[in-house]
């Protein structure tokens, strides 16, 4: 087997496309449009977006802030519910969470009383 192969001509094994090239030496492409930082803000007054568009954004975002999750509420109330809720045991994180909101709270009384 030296040098004989059954898988196709020699043209096959030979550099020519399949080289590498330095980082020097590549050619560096034409960068596309780049959009701007911050060129999507919802209030930028030169976006071309209609009043309807705007106030319906507006009116989805307080709609949104008002609900919340049930497994967010949860979380709020005990770090170990919403793994409860789901069957699952909760993660040590979740465990040591509420072992010093349930210490925080023992001490807020305590300074209350005293």
């Amino acid at each position: 087997m030296s040098g004989y192969s059954n898988v196709g001509t020699g043209r096959v094994y030979e550099a020519g496309d399949q080289r590498n090239y330095k980082a020097s030496e590549a050619s560096r492409p034409e960068r596309y449009e780049e959009g701007v930082e911050n060129s999507h803000l919802p209030n930028d007054s030169k976006d071309e977006r209609s009043i309807a568009n705007r106030l319906a954004n507006e009116e989805r975002k307080l709609h949104r802030q008002d609900r919340e999750d049930p497994e967010t509420a949860a979380s709020k109330k005990d770090p170990t519910l919403p793994a409860k809720m789901h069957g699952n045991e909760p993660s040590k994180g979740a465990k040591i969470d509420a072992s010093l909101r349930s210490e925080e709270e023992e001490y807020l009384r305590r300074k209350g009383k005293a």
